[in-house]
């Protein structure tokens, strides 16, 4: 049984890591199905099977909750992306590995994706700057690749990555918001495959 599946016993003496960590499951739990807005500390609460006091005592308020609970998965997205590119030197592995680490990623526990990809917050000026941080992350690593093994500047390398990186996301999320009708490892080969056949296009000039 997961982290965040496992019942939890109300009064639990847990270390203060481990109850932030229980607060933040609780949190993402309630925040993927309710949103922002609809959300409210007493939910939360309940749900960690903790009370009102012990949760503020960790976060001050909802905003910052949601704050550490966004800045944890946009990172964790973040690491799936370059951890996929920097395990290989094969080009058409690290496409395929890229593709993987979002489908993985939107099929992770808790419909965490949701508070990244389609995070009502958006307009909330901090919020917005962790996703889009995350965003420039992702794209940083894969421009970095694609500049030195294809040999594009700059702003051409970018604009492929741009387009790896958005291909990714949102054919990760139709699939699954589509009831992965097919399966995840086919539907990352076909998307890899989509992805490499426009790629391999451009010569390799690193080894």
């Amino acid at each position: 049984m997961s982290e965040a599946t496992a019942p939890v016993q109300r009064g639990a003496r847990l270390s203060r890591s481990a109850r932030r960590a229980q607060l933040l499951v609780a949190a993402r739990d309630v925040f993927a199905a309710q949103g922002y807005h609809a959300a409210a500390m007493d939910d939360i609460a309940e749900k960690a099977g903790v009370s009102k006091p012990v949760l503020y005592q960790h976060f001050p308020g909802k905003l910052e909750l949601y704050r550490a609970l966004l800045t944890t998965y946009a990172d964790e997205l973040v690491g799936r992306v370059q951890s996929a590119i920097s395990r290989t030197a094969d080009n058409r592995e690290r496409v395929h590995a890229a593709v993987a680490a979002y489908f993985d990623f939107v099929a992770g526990e808790g419909h965490a994706y949701r508070l990244v990809f389609e995070s009502d917050l958006r307009g909330e000026p901090e919020a917005a700057a962790v996703v889009d941080g995350a965003l420039t992350r992702c794209i940083d690593a894969v421009a970095d690749v694609v500049t030195t093994d294809a040999g594009l500047d700059a702003p051409r390398a970018r604009l492929l990555a741009v387009g790896l990186v958005g291909l990714s996301q949102v054919a990760a999320q139709y699939w699954l918001d589509s009831d992965q009708s097919v399966p995840r490892d086919e539907a990352v080969n076909l998307m890899s495959a989509l992805a490499w056949r426009g790629l391999a296009g451009f010569p390799l000039i690193h080894d």
